[in-house]
């Protein structure tokens, strides 16, 4: 009978296993880049990668809105954590007007962090991809803009294009994208703030940038839904923009969610599952 009970309550114990994150750190450009791996128990090798960059003057957290999608779809996560910038916060370049003078290549350091995490954890050179929220998702931006052959999809949230961006670079080639933006977003404004009324320098609004990648992957279909958010208090609701049908299958999502603030909005939708609903479509 003991037997038997405990091999009825060995899977149920292994089952629960929680992997715990890993803080590493590779030398780039120069300096020290610390980040966390969370690599769910159970991950098989080659598994995808996806790398998670956070907001102006939050160092990476070991916990972000992927970790659960992470656990149930058996996938790992990168979390850089961000140089200090010319005014001592945490951040990605990308060159806001304080950030002047600040020699640091962004694009090419994930590149090579992101070939030394593949390596070294066993994971997937061909599957890996990349979200960010706020200043982390500028960066999602700028990753797409540029001449890079690392990252397959990117997904910004409550990010935005620098005006320098889309005035001075264009995408040497199309590349799968997904933004979700809140409506009242008060700091990275739907509208755009080609003023720089922020001090976050000038930038595009939403809908212009997301034309932008329409165009680029040369999408002739789009379809829209209406839906109720899942915190009903919050008066939040999502409308989906999906544009798709272009040549290369690069799709381009839009989520705006009505009334929605500066967040990754984990109360509203299922952020995580979301995101990897996207990125699992460009799965080899």
């Amino acid at each position: 009978m003991k037997k038997v009970l405990l091999l009825i309550l060995l899977p149920l114990f292994c089952a629960s296993v929680v992997a715990e994150p890993i803080l590493d750190s590779l030398k780039i450009q120069g300096q020290m880049r610390h980040f966390w791996i969370y690599k769910p128990a159970g991950i098989q090798k080659g598994a995808p990668l996806v790398f998670v960059l956070h907001g102006y003057g939050n160092p990476g957290q070991q916990r972000t809105w992927m970790n659960e999608a992470a656990e149930k779809h058996k996938f790992a996560i990168c979390i850089p954590c961000g140089w200090k910038d010319p005014q001592g916060k945490p951040s990605w370049n990308v060159g806001y007007p304080f950030q002047q003078g600040w020699k640091v290549d962004e694009v090419a350091g994930m590149e090579q962090l992101a070939k030394h995490v593949q390596k070294k954890y066993g994971l997937s050179r061909k599957n890996t991809f990349m979200t960010g929220m706020s200043n982390g998702g500028e960066m999602c931006y700028l990753t797409a803009y540029s001449k890079q052959k690392t990252f397959k999809a990117v997904a910004p949230v409550s990010g935005l294009t620098m005006e320098w961006i889309y005035r001075t670079m264009d995408a040497p080639k199309p590349i799968p994208l997904f933004e979700i933006h809140g409506t009242a977003d008060h700091t990275s404004e739907w509208n755009g703030d080609l003023e720089n009324k922020g001090g976050w320098g000038a930038y595009m609004s939403v809908p212009i940038a997301i034309g932008y990648w329409i165009a680029k992957n040369k999408c002739e279909h789009e379809t829209v839904e209406h839906v109720e958010g899942l915190n009903k208090e919050n008066g939040c609701s999502i409308i989906k923009h999906k544009y798709s049908g272009g040549p290369t299958g690069c799709e381009v999502w839009l989520y705006e969610v009505i009334n929605g603030p500066h967040s990754w909005f984990d109360r509203d939708i299922n952020t995580g599952e979301e995101i990897w609903s996207f990125f699992c479509k460009y799965l080899e």
